[in-house]
């Protein structure tokens, strides 16, 4: 098994590579593309979500359980590189409630956020049964299809949606406030009541002009972001389209924001017909080249808050 990893820190405006060491973890999993955790104290678990449709559990020991936790294979529709099942996230609460979240392409080819519980009695097994279908976003095309999800320090759940696919997004779907695509949304899945409920706070739940879900637009593909919870700070990493690829950073509490796709990738101009340029456009904290020599597409990260080493602290 080959792993490759691009590493970049960015301190005082400056990437500041540590050094680093990579140990092997665990082998023998099929199109690995997610990696999550419980976050319950002593629960040395490691979720592993395949493309294709099963989530694995990696114990510490580096063993796999022989039984995956989710099987959903035959939901999925995972033909071309950017669809599958991509995301896995569980609920601050899940000690209690059990309920985790996935983000996966539909048999029709589009976007479903769906929510599962563990079996009772068994928190190495889900019930494949439980499915909340929680939200479908048709997607145009079978790439740009993002796949993220996380909860913020609010208790409400941040999907980061691509444009909708193609190249240059040829819809200007992420400068579009009517669609879904190409944004960041905001919901609150904490009911049973209703698939979801919007936030109070969401700055376009009364708006005529905009859809209640978003957040923030401007975004090409979001494919992974996380949240710094000791800054709460939203963290995105956005797939650029020929040249530059882009790092976005702001407080969680700063809604309303527009990245800027497809007038702009990453700092430069990409396409500006159609856009307001009296727009205030939020710029990326850092662009780099899309060069072998430097990095291919920027596929996320994290904000180091570990006790082992403390030279990362924060990095």
């Amino acid at each position: 098994m080959k792993i490759i990893i691009f590493l970049l820190c960015i301190c005082h405006g400056i990437a500041v590579c540590q050094g680093i060491d990579l140990i092997l973890a665990g082998k023998g999993f099929v199109k690995p593309v997610d990696i999550s955790s419980t976050d319950i104290d002593g629960d040395t678990r490691l979720f592993i979500t395949e493309k294709d449709g099963r989530i694995q559990i990696l114990q510490s020991d580096g063993k796999i359980n022989g039984e995956s936790f989710l099987d959903i294979k035959t939901k999925i529709n995972a033909s071309a590189n950017e669809r599958g099942l991509l995301g896995l996230c569980f609920h601050p609460d899940y000690k209690t409630n059990g309920y985790f979240f996935v983000n996966y392409t539909n048999l029709s080819g589009h976007s479903a956020i769906a929510r599962y519980k563990v079996r009772s009695g068994n928190p190495d097994l889900a019930d494949a049964s439980s499915e909340k279908i929680i939200l479908v976003v048709n997607q145009p095309f079978n790439n740009h299809n993002a796949g993220d999800l996380v909860f913020g320090p609010d208790g409400y759940l941040y999907i980061g949606m691509g444009d909708g696919g193609s190249g240059g997004d040829p819809g200007n779907r992420a400068q579009n406030p009517k669609n879904l695509l190409g944004k960041m949304l905001r919901l609150d899945v904490n009911t049973d009541s209703a698939p979801y409920l919007i936030p109070n706070d969401n700055p376009y739940k009364n708006s005529q002009d905009t859809l209640p879900e978003i957040w923030a637009m401007g975004l090409r593909n979001p494919w992974r972001y996380s949240i710094d919870r000791t800054k709460k700070e939203l963290w995105i990493a956005d797939v650029g389209q020929d040249e530059w690829e882009e790092i976005n950073s702001v407080p969680v509490s700063a809604p309303k924001l527009n990245y800027g796709w497809r007038c702009f990738e990453g700092l430069a101009n990409f396409n500006t017909s159609g856009c307001n340029l009296n727009t205030s456009f939020t710029k990326p904290v850092f662009v780099y080249r899309n060069v072998f020599e430097t990095g291919c597409s920027v596929t996320g990260g994290f904000v180091y808050r570990g006790s082992e080493n403390k030279s990362l602290e924060g990095k």
